[in-house]
């Protein structure tokens, strides 16, 4: 398997920069089954889901 670099984001969060995002998901995920691409997507969906409830304010 090799491994491809993760791209490097501009601060500015451009067009080319979701360019780059797309190419990099493409890679990753060109020889998966179709299960490992839906396992490969609900992880990652879990993760940000976590990642943003971490994130929101704490109700007092």
């Amino acid at each position: 398997m090799i491994m491809i670099a993760k791209p490097v984001i501009s601060p500015d969060f451009t067009i080319e920069d979701i360019h780059k995002i797309r190419e990099y998901h493409y890679e990753l995920t060109k020889d998966m089954t179709k299960q490992d691409r839906i396992n490969f997507y609900n992880e990652g969906g879990r993760a940000f889901l976590k990642e943003m409830e971490e994130r929101k304010p704490q109700k007092m």
